[in-house]
């Protein structure tokens, strides 16, 4: 009640059946004694577990108007998307919540960023990008939906939050297909409560009347109810079910172990140390990297293989990029001197690079490599163009030739592979000279990609003006030097 005495408009999750209730009882006890004999043999990766179900709510219904810790918000990239669901939490959470926004200067897709909830009952938003689906890199849009749902539980474990509610992250307008998107939401909150369970006391998914079907079907396979449910479901998962967490995996990175690699198919009944010794060298363990210092000294003298360069130069790659999904790069991101806005004339993504907000002498120019690592990795799986702005850079900004050699040896071949164009915007005679001898003398393979852009009249032959995000500084200049015609062109307003 309000205190007028007038019936509140939100919910309190308290008041809320529990996935448990849903249960009916007497189907539970009619099959019990079979199902938990015909159970001791096969279980489901998913187990019944009444301590999980109890946290668990699924409820039809507007997720702005839940009462509870933490609600979630699915938005784009600059956290300013008109969906149903976003629209509606900006409605009763007031204007402060726009103010607070524009704070945190965007949200990378699969990340989760915090607010407070201001009108709401929820005493804070945590805000997310799920990514925009496309079949073709399905695997790309798994893994960043599943980041998406985890950095949520993530933070709400490490603000101790003690209840969510969830929209459903993957909005149409991104064209994820519902019930694979379910799957994802579904089987990575179990597996965090599995793991994190203490830490949570209810995890709402709030849904439409569309969605509230699919979810009414495929929570049974996650959160079975009885152990007659769990055996029901069992035929009905995927067969992606994720690791140990929830995260898809992709068939080819995994590793596999055998319980003794390398022995012959037929059970031969041969023992001792001679039929031990005859596997040596042809199982898989033996055929791994081996010492990895003489490797070294091989690719120094010029002797290792093609295959073995490319392996070695992978396995570098990797810890790289590991080592970028690890570390806290919010310093470098704060910059925002990398970010990707729309695409060119042929549908390739654009990402953009504004010199002129790279302090050389000031950051981490290891931190800067792995941001650029973090940021690019999944871009770089399809073509892609970099437009950068060389406008009014001064010495403080230049990167030197020895940082762009080490960046373009240690990426990965896709980089380079799928890299179409380099628009190096205002141009200086000194940048072009130095750039000539970089694409001359220290790598190859990137001289005929550098497209030199005198105005942005010359850009917008390539790329459609709306689909950049100009810093204000860049439009200013360009008006200044080359006529006022630009101003009615995007900026970016956080630059």
């Amino acid at each position: 009640m309000d205190p007028l005495g007038a019936p509140s408009q939100f919910v309190d999750i308290d008041s809320l059946p529990a996935w448990n209730d849903y249960c009916e009882a007497d189907q539970l006890d009619s099959h019990k004694t079979q199902v938990e004999k015909s159970q001791l043999d096969v279980r489901s990766p998913f187990p019944y577990r009444k301590d999980i179900n109890a946290k668990i709510i699924l409820w039809k219904g507007n997720v702005a108007l839940l009462n509870c810790t933490a609600i979630v918000n699915t938005s784009n990239e600059s956290l300013t998307d008109k969906n149903p669901v976003s629209e509606s939490i900006f409605m009763h959470a007031g204007p402060d919540l726009r103010d607070e926004l524009q704070k945190l200067k965007g949200c990378r897709t699969g990340e989760a960023k915090l607010t407070k909830g201001f009108n709401l009952a929820a005493r804070f938003i945590i805000h997310t990008v799920g990514p925009k689906y496309k079949s073709r890199y399905r695997t790309a849009a798994e893994s960043s939906l599943y980041s998406c749902y985890r950095n949520v539980l993530q933070l709400a474990k490490e603000q101790a939050m003690s209840s969510v509610g969830f929209c459903v992250i993957n909005s149409v307008k991104r064209g994820y297909p519902l019930e694979d998107a379910t799957h994802i939401a579904l089987r990575t909150v179990r597996r965090f409560l599995e793991i994190h369970g203490e830490t949570l006391e209810k995890v709402v998914f709030a849904v439409s009347e569309i969605e509230q079907a699919t979810y009414q079907k495929l929570l049974p396979l996650y959160f079975p109810r009885s152990l007659e449910e769990e055996c029901h479901s069992l035929p009905c998962l995927p067969a992606d079910i994720g690791n140990s967490e929830g995260e898809p995996v992709v068939p080819e990175r995994q590793i596999r172990i055998s319980e003794k690699p390398g022995a012959p198919d037929d059970n031969s009944d041969e023992e001792g140390l001679e039929a031990d010794i005859s596997f040596i060298g042809s199982h898989a363990f033996a055929r791994m990297e081996g010492d990895v210092d003489k490797q070294r000294r091989l690719i120094l003298q010029g002797q290792l293989s093609e295959a073995a360069l490319q392996k070695q130069h992978q396995r570098n790659y990797n810890r790289w990029l590991c080592q970028a999904r690890a570390e806290d790069l919010s310093d470098v991101a704060s910059l925002k001197a990398l970010y990707q806005t729309g695409v060119d004339n042929c549908g390739r993504t654009v990402m953009v690079v504004v010199g002129r907000n790279i302090p050389v002498t000031l950051i981490d120019m290891e931190k800067a490599l792995l941001y650029f690592i973090h940021v690019m990795d999944h871009i770089a799986v399809k073509e892609y163009v970099i437009v950068y702005f060389h406008t009014l850079t001064s010495d403080y900004n230049h990167l030197d030739s020895d940082f762009l050699k080490k960046l373009y040896d240690v990426v990965d071949i896709k980089y380079k592979r799928n890299l179409k164009a380099v628009y190096f915007v205002h141009p200086t005679f000194r940048s072009k000279v130095s750039t000539w001898f970089f694409t001359t003398f220290t790598v190859s393979g990137l001289k005929d990609k550098i497209h030199y852009v005198e105005n942005l009249q010359q850009l917008f032959t390539a790329i459609p003006p709306e689909q950049i995000d100009f810093p204000p500084f860049v439009l200013e200049y360009d008006a200044r030097e080359n006529g006022p015609y630009y101003s009615s062109y995007p900026s970016s307003p956080d630059l």
